[in-house]
């Protein structure tokens, strides 16, 4: 997970965190109906495709040594 999406996360936990308890489910409901609303706007690729795209990515060369998968990701 890169760096910007750490830190939305922990900021999104840090949010849970500061949410009464009380509220939690009703949050849970919030989240989920987005989650659900993205999803339908832009599915999400089933299994199939992504192998799809995966054997595709392989056969045409589009592939990168594991050692080498990260490569300048890392911000200073």
């Amino acid at each position: 997970m890169n760096t910007e999406a750490q830190n939305v996360t922990a900021q999104l936990h840090a949010e849970i965190e500061r949410t009464p308890i009380s509220y939690r489910p009703l949050l849970l409901n919030l989240v989920h109906s987005f989650r659900e609303g993205v999803e339908r706007d832009a599915p999400w690729p089933s299994a199939e495709d992504s192998c799809r795209e995966g054997w595709a990515d392989f056969k045409s060369g589009r592939l990168k040594p594991l050692d080498q998968l990260w490569e300048g990701s890392e911000t200073d």
